[in-house]
């Protein structure tokens, strides 16, 4: 099939229009041409088709049987070239207005809230409120605009993309290690004192997933101390209570500043998806649009803080 020409694209045009409008005057005015050019396009248009379009009366047009089925189809072109044009627009604009976005606790503050001025520095116009918690908000009811959430959540009414995998690790004090020995293998962990993380949505003790062999072995060690935040548990590792597990952006920090070791690093798996969901309402929206390629530039792979962890690991 040879390629579209531009006679025929013109007259498609000229034909939706005045098939929509209903003379070749009106089709004209809308277009700011002539009616004589509005006839010749289409008629060049028919000669090409081989088909009758129209049924022309003194009066008005009349759509043939053919003239109908192509004039859904022209529509159609016509609207994807509206769209091409509006995002041409919001390309060359600076976007603008409040952004409203949720996230869980952990990655708000350890991941999102400190990219936050990168962000404004370079689209200024656009004011962030951001909220942080656990609690399944209902992103179109309190108008949330993106959703950044951890596991699989499944909503017809949202669009989702994955950001990246949240790692886990076991991790623990250098002054609790040198006291208490190093663990080599997760049945070594009934023999020290663990510090466990509870749901707060739930009320359940977090399961600690291992790779072992291929498998994923999933325990829960006897907790001498069990919290509900995700940066207690931390701190709680920090002043050599225990071992505990944690998402590597949490403890990463602790990493580098040698407060925290890897243990058991052999056995860490990539838990769950880190994913954006924001509703099909918001798809075309600039700022909404802006905000998604950050959050890709945010969550790299490998993300920065995995390779700080590894880095300590092959240390």
């Amino acid at each position: 099939m040879e390629p579209i020409g531009l006679d025929r694209l013109t007259g498609l045009i000229a034909f939706a229009r005045a098939a929509s409008l209903g003379s070749y005057t009106a089709a004209a005015r809308s277009l700011s041409v002539s009616p004589s050019a509005v006839s010749k396009s289409i008629q060049r248009l028919e000669q090409q088709f081989g088909l009758r379009l129209f049924s022309r009366t003194t009066r008005s047009l009349i759509l043939t049987s053919e003239g109908r089925d192509l004039h859904g189809r022209a529509l159609r072109l016509l609207r994807e070239a509206e769209a091409i044009e509006q995002a041409v627009v919001a390309a060359r604009t600076e976007p603008t207005g409040v952004l409203k976005v949720t996230a869980p606790l952990p990655i708000g503050v350890h991941v999102i809230a400190p990219a936050l001025p990168l962000f404004q520095s370079r689209h200024p116009g656009i004011s962030i409120d951001l909220r942080l918690g656990d609690r399944l908000t209902d992103l179109i009811e309190e108008g949330i605009d993106i959703a950044v959430r951890v596991g699989e959540l499944a909503d017809s009414r949202l669009i989702s993309r994955q950001l990246t995998r949240q790692r886990v690790c076991a991790f623990a004090a250098p002054a609790y290690l040198a006291r208490r020995g190093v663990p080599l293998h997760p049945d070594d962990l009934a023999h020290h004192d663990c510090v466990n993380f509870r749901y707060q949505s739930s009320g359940q003790a977090l399961r600690w997933p291992f790779n072992v062999d291929g498998r994923l072995v999933e325990v829960i060690p006897p907790p001498g101390i069990t919290v509900d935040v995700s940066d207690a548990v931390a701190a709680v590792l920090v002043a050599g209570g225990g071992i505990g597990m944690s998402p590597t952006y949490v403890a990463a920090r602790h990493v580098e500043r040698g407060e925290l070791v890897p243990v058991l690093a052999e056995f860490a798996v990539d838990r769950t998806t880190v994913t954006a969901l924001w509703p099909e309402s918001r798809n075309s929206s600039p700022i909404v649009r802006v905000f998604l390629t950050f959050l890709n530039e945010i969550f790299l792979s490998p993300t920065p803080w995995d390779v700080v962890v590894r880095s300590r690991v092959s240390a």
